[in-house]
């Protein structure tokens, strides 16, 4: 499309109509032209398919989506933005920061340091954030250089800020300011503080954990489920960091760049092994568990921490006979998903019933032959004779381990249940966190194209179908675990940064999936690159993605 005059052609693909805008307009102005055709909020928009803020100025021919609460950027940003009114409030009352740690149940778990918090200081800062809300505050956006950037946050005695920002491939960050508070985030805000009306602040330990709405439902506050473990191993996670001496991506980068990697790698694999090793001894001591069951999400690394856990319990006397929980599909039963496709991620996909009777038979000392399945024949035939001798234990590894469901003939005492995911508690500054699903979706994504040839755009474009698996069959079960292991390295993203950024760079601006691509890519552009692998020992959870495992023939 041509230029006539001062306007340019937009297409808008919600009402599908192209439109004649003038030069310099922004988003926000077509909002309340568009606003009928969304179920919530619009908070952001695609521009060939690039996530650009509401304040965005068009002066070009493109294609413009609008982003609303109910999708993942949507909800995204908003919860960014709700971070940043956290911030400006508690500076205002306590003049301290806000470290935002990790995740918890459905919010954000967040401390203020060097003080812990009490119901009263809840109180006083949610008051002022509902203040701040209501006051409709401008988020004023301003680019300036990497440089002025670090200088900025030094003099303010943000030294994380500023360490991070220091390594980045870019020669300009962007800022943001709310009156006069300044601060750094490496994705989008909403225009002004009066579109986080809903939000709730509730202390937990030391500090407090930020309620937001979901996706699913983004006009009501999800309710908050303690999650005791979860909490357990993030705090664990926390004291890694603290032994090694690292708590986050500007301080990893300190180490890269100070050569001193090699004993950093060491130190992180021997935590792994040490805690595996902890977790074999606790099931060998017991002689009543005769089954481990292990669980976790996609790309979580359960397959090589099986394999590791069942050396360890081999040190310890036990013999590990494995079972494949897929071997137990349905030939002809397929369950169907809400869309009306097939649900091979559903409990219903496993014949249960045979699961369990051949368990039970195992443990009561019969022989049972077990079953395979071939994937390709949709067949099951059984050929694997089993009995179990004194020492043998039984290992089985599949999503849903820790539903009941899935063990009901089997007696408690006799089941041990771990749950193996990538918890993160490593953050791009105090302010600026790395989701939980971005290691997993970026060890994916280098996986996935060296085993089985899919690019980044195929793996990117099934992650929600993945992660709505997650969220019925897996994340529901997760606090059911005897023991929780987390397995993520701290230093994982220096490393998968070289093999996920050339396959991010194959998605082009045409594909639907570019702006998740140019997501993961900014954050990676704060990180430097491990380039030398050698201390990464061949049993490493990350060789499982990266290649040369030792549990693995590719």
């Amino acid at each position: 499309m041509k230029k006539q005059g001062n306007t340019v052609k937009v297409f808008f693909e919600d009402a599908n109509v192209y439109e004649d805008v003038e030069v310099g307009t922004n988003l926000l102005s077509f909002v309340p032209r568009f606003e009928s055709y969304f179920k919530s909020p619009i908070v952001a928009a695609k521009v060939d398919n690039e996530i650009k803020e509401l304040k965005y100025v068009i002066h070009r021919d493109c294609k413009v989506k609008f982003i609303d609460m109910t999708q993942e950027d949507g909800m995204r940003i908003y919860r960014r933005s709700l971070i940043f009114v956290l911030i400006v409030a508690t500076r205002m009352l306590f003049k301290e920061t806000v470290n935002v740690q990790h995740s918890l149940s459905k919010g954000l778990y967040c401390e203020i340091e060097n003080r812990k918090l009490t119901a009263e200081d809840i109180n006083l800062i949610k008051q002022k954030m509902k203040w701040i809300v209501d006051q409709d505050f401008q988020f004023r956006r301003e680019k300036v250089s990497k440089d002025d950037a670090v200088k900025l946050f030094e003099e303010k005695g943000f030294y994380d800020k500023a360490r991070t920002i220091k390594f980045s491939e870019n020669d300009y960050v962007y800022i943001y300011y709310c009156g006069d508070y300044v601060d750094y985030f490496y994705g989008h805000l909403v225009p002004s503080t009066g579109y986080l009306k809903i939000f709730n602040l509730i202390q937990y330990h030391d500090g407090m954990v930020l309620l937001y709405p979901d996706k699913s439902d983004p006009f009501k506050l999800q309710e908050f489920v303690e999650n005791k473990k979860l909490f357990a191993v993030y705090h664990e996670y926390k004291n890694w960091g603290k032994i090694l001496g690292v708590s986050s991506i500007g301080e990893l980068n300190e180490v890269i760049a100070s050569g001193k990697i090699r004993e950093f790698i060491r130190v992180s694999e021997a935590l792994h092994e040490k805690k595996i090793a902890y977790l074999a001894d606790q099931i060998s001591q017991n002689p009543l568990i005769k089954v481990v069951l292990i669980s976790g999400p996609s790309s979580s690394g359960k397959t090589t921490f099986a394999q590791r856990l069942s050396i360890q319990l081999k040190v310890n006397g036990k013999n590990p006979v494995y079972i494949g929980l897929d071997d137990y599909f349905f030939e002809d039963k397929v369950p169907l998903d809400e869309n009306g496709k097939p649900d091979y991620e559903s409990i219903e996909a496993i014949d249960v019933e045979l699961f369990n009777k051949q368990l039970k038979d195992l443990i009561d000392g019969k022989e049972v032959v077990l079953p395979r399945f071939n994937f390709i024949e949709r067949k099951r035939t059984f050929e694997r004779p089993v009995k179990l001798e004194k020492n043998d234990i039984i290992i089985i590894e599949g999503i849903h381990g820790l539903n009941r469901r899935l063990t009901p003939m089997i007696p408690d005492e006799s089941k041990f249940k771990i749950y193996v995911s990538a918890l993160t508690h490593l953050n791009l500054d105090k302010h600026n966190r790395i989701q939980t699903t971005d290691y997993r979706i970026l060890r994916r994504i280098v996986r996935d194209a060296r085993t089985r040839g899919a690019s980044a755009k195929r793996t990117i474009s099934m992650w929600p179908s993945v992660r709505n698996g997650e969220e019925k069959n897996i994340f529901p079960y997760q606090e059911m675990a005897d023991a929780m292991f987390n397995s993520a390295l701290i230093y994982e993203l220096a490393v998968l940064k070289k093999y996920a950024v050339p396959l991010l760079r194959t998605i082009t601006r045409e594909d639907e999936e570019y702006s998740e691509a140019q997501r993961l890519l900014h954050f990676l552009s704060f990180i430097l690159t491990i380039e030398d692998e050698r201390e990464i020992p061949p049993q490493s959870i990350i060789r499982e993605f990266i290649g040369g495992s030792c549990f693995y023939d590719f």
